[in-house]
């Protein structure tokens, strides 16, 4: 059958050639050589038809290339042949006429609601984002990233701003998907390069006794023509087995290597592991009970061309959170370099937005949240801020004189959880309320521990209690936020009623501005983001 069909394609094919032959002869009045490109115009015969085809080894087609290889522009871009085994060598001109192709992707927040977005071939994660904040009305802050998700294997990691994000669809699986996410510490090393780069970890600086300022260590990382070198001790798990091998490891700018002979660096004890040119690093989301790793700071090298095969991913686990973040970020600097330094001070020089459109000023829990005025016969959105500023001032002293009426009738419900004082936390983007410990675990992992960033929730052992989730120094910390009756009147503290506030927003206010008794002051809140 299918040799019976080629005879019939060849045999329509041949037979279409010889009368086109004959039309071309007729219609070219002119010269038989008159090219078809001419000065950016179409020349067409008489007829004012234009006929392309794919063909092999056809006399005509071969004139009209030839003519049209004469004035073809040498600026189009090339496109390799989809059919080989039907057209002519590579190079052939109609090809290059196709317009670059785009992608459809599908972008999934923290809720699982997913977007559907066209991205150009040539269009960047950063512009994607862009892309979303604009759409999602959110404020760009320039720490919003895309991340590249593979549930079945568990791993996931960011996107940089510069990667083509068509090319990295390209090399993903049918259950791959991206999400959008912010990511506080993408460059969070470039500000506090000492917190990410242990001395000990770091070579260079095991020379010079440690005496190298900030500056001079990025510079190091930036600087192709140098060779620093991060050293350390991590788990590798062997190739089809559960079990982890101890290793010596050292990465350069040619590669990850572990040494086969306790901390030798010998090259003939170094082993090539992994490589950077053609390789990702990876954090593993699925847990250290799945592959069995002594530590819970387990991340991933996974060959870019490689989708699903297991055998090909280079699983290895640190000894704590800290060398783990500074192998993964010594990882991005030595394969991207400089890029990642222009990629983080684009945004800041950037005096007018790159794209196409402007991003407003409103954060994602302000989305369906707009001053009103309802004084008259129909309510009105209040469009100026200084007018809705002095709105919101003005309800909040509303609520707290109904407060105090209330409480002076001797109404219980001020000290109810359902009170205005109780409730009102719960529209602010730090606000996650009854999740687990694990879960907030994860949300500060997820969104970059970067000293500051932090959210609140539901208390799980005192139902009347909440808990501030503070990240520092890369540890997650947890700060019990207790209910206290004064007056009648129900208050929060943190410190065991020596600061006391009205509600949780003026707590988290008070934090943002003081240090108090936390150990940094509240930065970044932990933001669900709603697409």
């Amino acid at each position: 059958l299918t040799f019976s069909f080629s005879c019939l394609l060849m045999a329509l094919v041949n037979d279409m050639n010889s009368s086109l032959e004959s039309l071309y002869s007729s219609c070219n009045t002119h010269t038989e050589t008159a090219p078809l490109l001419h000065n950016s115009h179409v020349h067409t015969p008489h007829h004012g038809c234009l006929f392309l085809f794919l063909c092999n080894s056809v006399p005509l087609y071969r004139r009209l290339q030839e003519e049209q290889q004469q004035c073809r522009p040498s600026s189009l871009p090339a496109v390799i042949n989809p059919f080989p085994e039907l057209c002519t060598p590579t190079g052939s001109p109609i090809l290059t006429w196709l317009p670059q192709h785009s992608a459809i992707i599908k972008v999934y927040s923290e809720d699982g609601a997913g977007k559907v977005v066209e991205v150009p071939a040539d269009m960047r994660a950063r512009d994607v984002c862009q892309l979303l904040v604009y759409k999602s009305h959110c404020l760009d802050d320039n720490s919003w990233s895309l991340v590249e998700h593979h549930p079945l294997l568990g791993l996931e990691r960011c996107l940089e701003d510069h990667e083509l994000v068509v090319q990295v669809q390209a090399s993903m699986t049918s259950d791959s998907k991206f999400l959008f996410r912010k990511n506080y510490a993408k460059y969070e090393f470039f500000r506090n390069p000492l917190n990410f780069f242990p001395e000990q970890m770091v070579a260079w600086c095991q020379v010079s006794n440690g005496s190298i300022p900030q500056s001079q260590l990025l510079q190091n990382f930036l600087n192709s023509s140098s060779c620093p070198e991060v050293q350390g001790f991590l788990y590798l798990k062997e190739s089809g087995r559960k079990s982890w091998k101890r290793l010596s490891m050292f990465l350069r700018r040619s590669g990850l290597y572990y040494s086969t002979k306790g901390s030798s660096k010998e090259p003939r004890h170094l082993q090539l592991l992994s490589d950077l040119e053609d390789s990702s690093v990876f954090t593993v989301t699925t847990g250290r009970k799945l592959h069995n790793a002594p530590t819970d700071y387990q991340f991933c090298i996974k060959p870019s061309k490689v989708r699903s095969e297991c055998k090909e991913l280079r699983m290895l686990c640190a000894e704590d959170e800290q060398s783990r973040t500074c192998w993964m970020t010594a990882f991005r600097l030595l394969k991207y370099g400089i890029l990642l330094y222009q990629n983080y001070k684009s945004p800041q020089q950037r005096k007018s937005p790159v794209s196409h459109f402007s991003t407003p000023v409103r954060s994602v829990s302000e989305n369906s949240l707009v001053a009103m005025d309802f004084s008259g016969r129909t309510g009105r959105v209040i469009e100026n801020p200084l007018e809705a500023q002095s709105a919101a001032v003005e309800e909040g002293q509303t609520w707290r004189k109904r407060g105090h009426r209330m409480n002076a009738l001797g109404s219980p419900s001020l000290l109810h959880p359902s009170s205005l004082s109780s409730v009102i936390h719960r529209t602010q983007l730090w606000f996650h309320g009854r999740i687990i410990r694990e879960e907030s675990h994860k949300m500060i992992m997820q969104q970059g521990q970067v000293d500051g960033l932090f959210l609140l929730r539901d208390s799980q052992s005192n139902p009347k209690a909440f808990v501030l989730t503070l990240c520092h120094h890369q540890k997650i910390r947890h700060f019990q936020i207790l209910p206290c009756e004064e007056e009648g009147q129900m208050l929060f503290s943190l410190d065991d009623g020596s600061t006391k506030f009205t509600d949780l927003i003026h707590l988290v206010e008070f934090y943002q501005l003081n240090r108090g008794v936390l150990p940094c002051k509240l930065k970044h809140p932990c933001t669900a983001v709603a697409l």
